[in-house]
């Protein structure tokens, strides 16, 4: 849609140190911006109580940015917190430069980074929808411009529109992820008929899930040492060691103060997390903050629905921290976490050993009693594949014979209303 500059855009980043929260995100920031293909010219922290509510930034610091701006020849300022519209105009106006806060760099990002058609249409869903935010402060500024950080996705013509026009194409939008939504779940419940459990790897951003997902399965899905380089999610069949086939999917990357509107733009590609029989969570071992990154990462999957969904930690890029590869239990004997080295192929086997625990531990066998007026329940047990083996009884009632996932079963009993527990397996001919 634009025409980017080879060489990336002279970029200054200003952080802001707020009293009371310990986080330091400035390298991180940092990251972000090379990320998006930014010229760093030099970064700038700045102290408060509280942020500003004009300017978001004190007074004075603020003069002092203008005033080296053109010496400079700065062209964006990035702002590593998420600004109100009215702060990001009023910086706009001092600085005579576009500026641009956490939320917009990562949006630009994905709208670098995205190629499915799915992909494209959530990013553009999530900056149209940042974008209505701010169109009090009108197009002028944005016409002259050809493309760069912040601008890329929507395309020229977006720039044009008004309120109407741009709440047309919104709903559009989501009319169509809708139907997206509705294509996953059919193959979601394709995938179940052929009792196929689905194993996701989610984590922080640059974690390894690529490289690992690619280690795996013998796949060649980009894979690169920077922020967010994979959107769409990628689904591939695996068999573990005892035989039973699996499909593994590579998911799009968390991140701290995620955009709530990318987390809603993408909630279609996310319900194939909260929809797996396990969670493989991806940590970067050698990331000295992988503790916070890992909560920012529970947090992320709580908010998506896939808080209860089992998982099993993976520490990755153990070759950086000359740790040994293996699977670490606890009390119960149980896998706990898994050390491995993506890169060097290390590690993959006691990976895939204790997938395979984790899968046929979460699983149960045996039979369920379904009255009369529970048999609509019977399509559901059929929708997921579990059906071994079925006798109707004289009064109309069903006894079935299942073997799913724990979890699907508490599903069921939670969701569906399910009201008879499951019973031990016994013979199929044996007499109800």
């Amino acid at each position: 849609m634009f025409d980017r500059p080879e060489g990336g855009e002279r970029a200054l980043l200003v952080h802001l140190d707020l009293d009371g929260d310990p986080r330091d995100t400035l390298d991180e920031f940092q990251a972000l911006a090379e990320s998006a293909g930014a010229e760093t010219v030099d970064t700038v922290r700045h102290r408060r109580h509280s942020p500003d509510p004009r300017y978001f930034l004190g007074r004075g610091k603020v003069e002092e940015i203008a005033a080296r701006i053109p010496a400079d020849g700065i062209e964006l300022v990035l702002i590593d917190h998420a600004i109100s519209p009215a702060q990001e105009r009023n910086l706009e106006r001092e600085f005579r430069c576009r500026v641009l806060d956490r939320t917009g760099l990562i949006l630009d990002i994905f709208a670098q980074r995205a190629r499915s058609h799915e992909g494209k249409l959530q990013v553009e869903l999530a900056q149209l929808r940042h974008i209505a935010s701010r169109l009090v402060r009108g197009w002028s500024h944005l016409e002259r411009q050809k493309g760069g950080i912040g601008l890329r996705g929507p395309g020229e013509t977006q720039l044009e529109m008004d309120r109407r026009m741009l709440g047309t194409r919104i709903k559009q939008l989501e009319r169509k992820l809708d139907k997206v939504r509705r294509q996953r779940a059919q193959g979601r419940q394709a995938r179940r008929r052929q009792e196929f459990p689905v194993v996701s790897l989610v984590g922080y951003t640059n974690a390894g899930k690529s490289t690992l997902f690619n280690a795996l399965t013998g796949s060649g899905i980009y894979a690169d040492d920077r922020l967010f380089a994979t959107l769409d999610t990628t689904l591939r069949r695996l068999e573990l060691p005892d035989g039973q086939p699996v499909i593994m999917a590579d998911t799009v990357g968390f991140i701290s103060d995620l955009p709530h509107g990318l987390v809603a733009a993408f909630r279609s590609t996310l319900e194939e997390v909260g929809e797996s029989d396990l969670l493989l969570h991806v940590v970067d071992a050698a990331d000295p903050d992988r503790a916070d990154h890992s909560r920012e990462v529970q947090g992320v999957l709580a908010e998506i629905g896939a808080g209860e969904v089992p998982v099993l930690t993976v520490y990755n890029k153990a070759d950086l921290c000359q740790h040994p590869v293996g699977v670490l239990r606890d009390e119960e004997d149980q896998p706990e976490a898994v050390w491995v080295s993506a890169a060097e192929s290390r590690g993959l086997d006691d990976l895939l050993g204790a997938v395979a625990e984790e899968l046929g531990s979460g699983r149960v066998r045996g039979r369920v009693h379904l009255p009369v007026h529970q048999g609509r329940l019977r399509a559901r047990f059929y929708q997921l594949g579990q059906v071994l083996d079925e006798q109707v009884q004289d009064d109309g009632s069903l006894d079935l014979l299942v073997d799913l996932p724990r979890r699907e079963l508490e599903r069921l009993q939670s969701n569906e209303g399910l009201e008879t527990p499951l019973e031990p397996e016994y013979p199929a001919d044996s007499p109800s």
